[in-house]
């Protein structure tokens, strides 16, 4: 199956990388994320200048840029695609449904508890960059377990404010959808075989 058009909505710790991963593997969709679409279009001339510029002095890129940039990859996604971590606001949103039509409006729905223990948890292998979590996914190795970092993202005071963030940025954009009528919203809670088969009972209607 393809020519699905999916946005995936939820906040941070949600989920939404392993499941737009998954989606775009399953339906063999393009996986459009906002990083990704920069890091590939850094020399792209806009009108505001190429990403890289912003990139290489360690700036914020611009909304126009980023909408352009990533308004070029789902023109290229010519089997559908699966959009992650895009729009980021409500002004990105509007320029989105004025460019492109999208078949399914995905939001991860999460407790704010839950998404604290899955960030706070997180630990990363300075050696190998590998993630792992202190609770759903301790490794193997108990020399790997004893080298395990906690990143400065990850810590709850940091963990709280970008969650205060994203209700900030981000909430408008749910409430975009769910006004416009195309918004389903779907438990982020459990394993991610579990989240998987919701929003694949979502795709599939």
């Amino acid at each position: 199956m393809s020519d699905h058009r999916i946005l995936l909505l939820g906040p941070p710790g949600a989920g939404k990388g392993t499941q737009s991963t998954r989606l775009a593997e399953t339906y063999d969709l393009d996986h459009i994320t906002t990083g990704d679409a920069l890091r590939a279009n850094k020399e792209m001339e806009t009108e505001y200048g190429t990403p890289g510029e912003y990139m290489d002095a360690g700036e914020l890129v611009p909304d126009p840029v980023v909408n352009e940039i990533v308004v070029a990859a789902l023109s290229n996604a010519d089997d559908g695609f699966v959009l992650d971590g895009y729009p980021r606001n409500l002004d990105q949103a509007e320029y989105l449904s004025e460019q492109t039509d999208l078949d399914h409006v995905v939001f991860l729905d999460v407790p704010e508890d839950e998404l604290v223990e899955r960030l706070t948890g997180r630990r990363v292998d300075p050696e190998t960059g590998d993630n792992y979590h202190v609770e759903f996914d301790v490794p193997d190795d108990p020399e790997i377990e004893e080298r395990l970092v906690q990143r400065e993202d990850d810590q709850e005071d940091t963990v709280r404010e970008r969650l205060r963030v994203y209700r900030e940025n981000t909430e408008p954009v749910v409430e975009h959808y769910r006004e416009a009528g195309g918004l389903v919203e779907v438990s982020g809670e459990g394993t991610p075989d579990e989240v998987f088969e919701r929003i694949r009972d979502v795709v599939e209607e």
